[in-house]
């Protein structure tokens, strides 16, 4: 059994967790308000976003300045202690999510350890902490280039300050330090005595390893011991002090050496910490057995419960409407032409300073004199044949994974790039020494995936956007069976973390579930669309109007009323949708005309006949999208995993991404007793806490019905290693489908031997139950051998 951390007697075992977004307008003390509550709701340990010192105003936290300090903001380390001691009374633990991949460098002085590498360049106590590039090719000289100017000419407005206690180089809203005074107050001639170099925003240079291509987060070096050390003294102190019980570690993929990493993460909290990674898995990429991990932190979860509820019908319906007014059919497929042309651009701008330090690195290590511009060509070919973030896990390498739809690209090159074989082989050579360009390899395939798939692509297609997630398969409507993916994990990774919505998916389970039941009735969409659509102002191009109107159905009220509030909300999230997307502008290079386009045919879409139609259609079809809500609610809480409750999804939400998912909480209506969804919620967690054996580490086994509606029930049973089943979870899927053809008549499942109560309702079954009575009040039970 793999990922059994979590698992052995402790006094606060991690069963469940609640995510909370911590932030200066809701801090440490706000979190310890709300233990009662959650200790009523059932979960056992409180899961927080990252605690240590961030860029102040910072609303998530994942931009560390200090990594030595916990954040002010929240009420310092004092703060933690009072959290950790309010949970512990309760009964309940934490668990607090780390960032080792980077640094926030976005404002300097606020950073002590960059602050000091600007300062004194190479010289700095802080050079080895940040993954810095001093090479003299590096297109600054050799200096440390900091992205901020508008142009070149810009330089200009630069101005020195000497006012304060140490003269400064101010930017409009920068600062930066001086560090070797040459006197005067001539701003470009003391920049030029700087080890930094301030150069254009838009320029491809870059000295440094960023986070993705934010260059506001400044790759850390993690792998050297001493950097090591320095960034996770304060962690270490969490759970030598019985603050913490747990971690979620944040984009390990980033590092050079992930594996080194989690070894020397595990030795330094104790084999009984609980740690998930944030790693994104493809449909049939394992996750590494020998990882010291509980497991990932639930995307694939997430995937594989979206994937469970889909009808396999709608998508030749779907895919028709999309390739008719988009001559694409929007798959979206990790190696389409359309994505392949993508990383492409993206290797040629926004990643060009990596693949360049790459192949300079590839230069070094085999003596090769093959051009730069080659060895970035050549490993930009091998990348475009790697489907997962990154092929250096040893799992990839053995011959009994590799039976999956993605396991054997090439292992061999030669052909990669036509009439540049020698490039080719010099990267593969470099690889095979696993030094620097090695890791920089690795790191870099997962940036190229992240940027081309889910930062991008996914805005760029409308099939079924539900499908467009952190981790999704957009190109997949099944599988048909969801069971054996269930009984994998419940045997190989039962501690693992399980999700359905964080601070990263691009829509609220909720809108998802919604949207997805169009797959339910494609025909009836692809009518309404095509109806809709002469009737509306041209959107500014067809990909971003299908996106927008399925948008809209996914978070219109149920009673179709749109408030000033809703409508503000999608207008935001329609410029972030069309910038991401950047078919015809972006965050770099806006075109007003393009996004004025979109809001048009949003205001439309909100306000004109077609609002009212698709009121009419969300009021006929809601209900099955709560449907699908509360099936897959269940099937997480009581599936195989550790379950996490993102914040206020223990009631209907309607959140979009970033920041949108954000908002503060309402915790005086999610004590509501009487909401469907917060019911499942309570009871589901609470017979977790109640009976934890049957859950993470508990025995798996599938629950079938039988009769004409035999395919619309999901169910299984849940129960300890070794003894008999003392659970079963019901749920419907294809409600729609299986309404119009008649509902449960005729459809029975044997529970098995005794009498089941169903913690929703009260209800007594036993032996072959009627499901048209099982699930008579609800779409969903949650039965009890008592």
């Amino acid at each position: 059994m793999h990922g059994t951390s979590g698992l052995g007697p402790k006094e606060r075992r991690v069963g469940s967790t609640y995510r909370l977004q911590l932030s200066p307008a809701f801090t440490f003390d706000d979190a310890a308000a709300q233990v009662p509550y959650l200790a009523d709701l059932g979960v056992t340990h409180l899961y927080l976003s990252p605690v240590l010192e961030a860029v102040r105003g910072s609303m998530h936290g994942y931009d560390v300045v200090d990594p030595t300090t916990v954040r002010g903001e929240l009420g310092g380390r004092k703060g933690l202690e009072r959290l950790a001691d309010s949970a512990h009374v309760d009964g309940l633990g934490l668990v607090i999510d780390i960032v080792p991949n980077h640094l926030g460098v976005g404002r300097p002085e606020q950073n002590p350890w960059w602050w000091d590498v600007l300062r004194l360049g190479r010289m700095s106590a802080f050079a080895h902490v940040f993954d810095i590039d001093w090479d003299p090719r590096n297109g600054a000289g050799g200096k440390l280039a900091i992205p901020v100017l508008a142009s070149e000419e810009d330089a200009a407005a630069l101005a020195v300050d000497r006012t304060g206690p140490e003269p400064v180089l101010r930017y409009h809203d920068r600062t930066f330090p001086i560090g070797r005074d040459v006197g005067g107050l001539d701003a470009e001639r003391l920049h030029y005595a700087q080890p930094y170099r301030l150069v254009p925003w838009r320029s491809p240079v870059r000295s440094y390893r960023r986070f993705f291509t934010v260059d506001d987060l400044a790759g850390v070096r993690v792998e050297d011991p001493e950097v090591f050390a320095a960034t996770h003294a304060e962690i270490g102190s969490w759970f030598a002090d019985g603050i913490a019980d747990g971690l979620r570690v944040d984009h390990p993929d980033g590092l050079a050496d992930p594996i080194d990493y989690l070894r020397r993460l595990r030795e330094l909290v104790g084999p009984d910490a609980w740690i998930v990674v944030e790693k994104i898995l493809e449909p049939d990429e394992p996750l590494d057995p020998d990882l010291p991990v509980a497991g990932t932190a639930g995307y694939d979860a997430l995937r594989e419960l979206g994937h469970a509820l889909l009808d396999p019908a709608g998508e030749p319906g779907l895919t028709d409407l999309h390739t008719r007014w988009t001559g694409d059919d929007g798959a979206v497929r990790w190696n389409s032409s359309s994505v392949l042309r993508l990383r492409d651009e993206l290797a040629a701008r926004d990643l060009r300073p990596e693949f360049l330090r790459l192949a300079r690195s590839v230069r070094e290590e085999t003596g090769t004199s093959v051009p730069i511009d080659a060895l970035a060509e050549a490993a930009l070919a091998w990348m475009n044949e790697i489907p997962y973030y990154r092929d250096d896990y040893p799992v990839l390498h053995v011959p009994a994974a590799n039976t999956g739809t993605y396991a054997h690209y090439r292992s061999t090159f030669g052909e990669a790039v036509p009439g540049q074989a020698t490039a080719t082989e010099a990267v593969a050579a470099a690889r095979s020494l696993g030094r620097d360009s090695a890791h920089r390899f690795a790191q870099l395939t997962g940036a190229l995936t992240a940027k081309s798939l889910e930062d991008t692509s996914y805005y760029r297609a409308a099939r079924l956007i539900s499908l467009q997630e952190v981790g999704g398969a957009p190109s997949d409507f099944g599988p048909e069976d969801p069971h054996p993916a269930l009984s994998r994990r419940a045997v190989e990774w039962p501690a693992a973390m399980t999700t359905l919505s964080t601070h990263d998916t691009k829509r609220g389970e909720d809108v998802r579930a919604r949207i997805g039941v169009l797959g339910q009735c494609s025909g009836d969409w692809a009518t309404a669309v095509e109806r809709w659509l002469p009737e509306l102002p041209s959107a500014p191009d067809p990909v971003t109007g299908l996106f927008l109107l399925q948008t809209v159905f996914g978070v219109l009220p149920d009673d179709g009323a749109v408030t000033d509030d809703l409508r503000g909300r999608l207008h935001a999230y329609a410029e972030k949708a069309m910038r991401e997307a950047r078919i015809g502008t972006s965050w770099t290079s806006p075109d007003g005309a393009f996004e004025a386009a979109g809001h048009t045919f949003l205001d439309a879409v909100l306000g004109g006949p077609v609002g009212t139609e698709m009121a009419e259609l969300v009021a006929g079809l809601a209900p099955h999208g709560r449907s699908d809500s509360l099936a897959q609610k269940l099937l997480q809480l009581a599936g195989p995993g550790v379950p996490d409750i993102y914040q206020g999804t223990e009631r209907w939400e309607d959140s979009l991404v970033d920041p949108d998912n954000r908002r503060p909480v309402d915790w005086t209506a999610l004590r509501d007793d009487s909401h469907p969804k917060r019911a499942v919620v309570r009871a589901a967690l609470r017979l977790r806490r109640e009976r934890p054996d049957s859950f993470v580490g508990g025995s798996y086994t599938p629950l079938r019905a039988d009769g004409p509606g035999a395919d619309h029930l999901l169910g299984f049973h849940r129960g300890p290693q070794g003894g008999s089943s003392d659970v079963a979870a019901l749920a419907t899927r294809r409600s729609l489908v299986l309404d119009r053809a008649g509902g449960w008549r005729g459809t029975r499942v044997d529970l098995g031997g005794g009498a089941w109560t169903d913690r929703l309702t009260g209800n007594v079954f036993a032996g072959r139950a009627t499901l048209a009575e099982v699930l008579l009040e609800h779409p969903v039970a949650l039965l009890v051998r008592e």
